[in-house]
């Protein structure tokens, strides 16, 4: 079924910024499953399912904007990744992507790790029973507060980030009667080729410390001679959404030269190296993520030719996927509420949301891609800017895209790919409500983090 067109600016992407697509799909109707969950797909009604259920349904329901997440494709994703490594390896899921008690529990059951950065993540991952000692803790700025609960829960590993939270770490640990087991994160000097707000090694940064000058070395010795530290590991983190595997090599010859120095300095060979996470995926279909058996294989090969070289032993590898596994997992659905041609330029699609759903957009300048879900068209297409509500002209969900010139109020459109960052950066700007969560399974849906309400907005307001 479509609909008359109206007025829809220009047909051809001739106002698009280099490196733009230059010409419309040649099927508006047609899914990229590369950007889509994987039981994503388009029925003879023309209607978009999931799991078995159509978006109608989800947004009568639950309403719209709403984060509908494919169970089925997190937890393949999840296993995969489990699957690539193997027994001799750690998986860490990066909490920071998107973390609620049902994530915490579909993790324990697949076999993953948990890496949390703040207290509240560690409370999510405790209260939903994932086992302390399969919990890494982050963070540049750890409160005492949130050290000592981690030391009192017994977690696997906090991971040491500034000289004042190796000392930190150490006194709570041995007042509390126990030894702490720690990484040290380095930034090696390595920046991947990313958004420089995400790129995270290279020294002008607050993450980690800096390998060059002789500080790791130093930060090592520190750490060796605290008797409530057990050092474990050394920690490297080069970036996000990484496709190239080049840094990495980068990475692991650095990281391997100073374990080498250990073992010189201290006669210890750490038996750990954590590689941090940073694997792209795919926003748009011009985006090639590698798969996480590739991967695997990659980081195997990187680390043991390296640790072979320097007459090291092999230390166990971690890595911590965060967006590569529940990033593809998700869409965000939107009701559009006005579409405004703009004659030579393109057409503004207003949704139900926004920036307050997906700020990434506008601090990342990230791209997307969008479609009509609620039914097909083979209208004409036409150059439109989808937008949010709010009172911010770079309130952008997807800066350019294809959508059917018919495209009325009333239609229901997904961005896929939001699985990762959109609700875990949400936010009440203009004092909106934030989504809901909605799983969906063989059939079946509920909402693992339910849509906020006006009174939890003014509860909090005691004024």
């Amino acid at each position: 079924m479509s609909r008359s067109a109206h007025p829809a600016g220009p047909r051809h992407a001739d106002v698009l910024p280099e490196g733009h697509y230059s010409a419309p799909p040649a099927d508006l109707n047609a899914l990229d499953p590369k950007v889509w969950a994987q039981t994503v797909e388009r029925g003879e009604d023309g209607v978009v399912t999931v799991g078995g259920i159509s978006v109608t349904q989800l947004a009568e329901e639950y309403g719209t904007p709403a984060y509908v997440l494919d169970e089925a494709d997190f937890r393949a994703r999840a296993r995969a990744w489990r699957t690539a490594f193997g027994a001799d390896a750690d998986v860490f899921y990066a909490g920071k992507a998107f973390l609620s008690r049902a994530v915490v529990r579909w993790l324990h059951e697949e076999g993953l790790n948990l890496d949390v950065c703040s207290g509240g993540e560690l409370a999510t991952a405790l209260s939903a029973g994932m086992p302390a000692d399969r919990i890494a803790f982050h963070g540049n700025n750890k409160s005492p507060q949130e050290i000592e609960r981690a030391v009192r829960a017994d977690v696997g590993r906090i991971v040491l980030d500034s000289f004042q939270e190796i000392a930190r770490v150490a006194h709570i640990a041995q007042s509390l009667g126990k030894r702490q087991r720690v990484q040290i994160r380095i930034t090696v000097g390595v920046e991947a080729h990313t958004h420089e707000f995400i790129a995270t090694a290279h020294e002008d940064q607050k993450f980690g410390i800096p390998l060059a000058g002789g500080q790791a070395a130093e930060a090592v010795r520190r750490a060796l001679q605290l008797d409530g530290l057990e050092l474990i590991g050394i920690h490297s983190h080069i970036g996000s959404q990484i496709f190239d595997m080049s840094g990495f090599e980068v990475a692991a010859h650095r990281v391997v030269g100073l374990l080498k120095d250990i073992r010189d300095e201290h006669g210890v060979e750490l038996p750990e190296i954590d590689l941090g996470g940073g694997l792209g995926i795919a926003y748009t279909s011009d985006d090639d993520p590698r798969e996480p058996h590739e991967i695997a294989k990659s980081l195997t090969e990187i680390v043991t030719r390296e640790c072979e070289s320097a007459k090291l032993r092999t230390p166990r590898i971690s890595v911590e996927p965060g967006r590569a596994i529940v990033g593809p997992t998700a869409f965000t659905l939107y009701e559009v509420g006005t579409v405004k041609p703009l004659e030579g330029l393109r057409t503004y699609v207003s949704v139900d949301g926004g920036m307050s759903d997906n700020i990434r957009t506008a601090l990342y300048d990230a791209e997307y891609t969008v479609a009509l879900v609620s039914r097909t068209s083979d209208a004409e297409p036409m150059l439109a800017r989808v937008v949010g509500k709010h009172c911010e002209s770079g309130d952008i969900v997807v800066k350019d895209a294809f959508l059917p010139g018919d495209l009325a109020p009333g239609d229901l459109i997904a961005v896929p790919a939001t699985g990762a960052y959109c609700r875990s950066m949400a936010s009440n700007y203009n004092h909106a409500l934030r989504p809901p969560v909605v799983a969906v399974s063989e059939g079946e849906a509920r909402a693992i983090v339910r849509r906020e309400t006006e009174e939890d907005l003014l509860r909090l307001d005691v004024g």
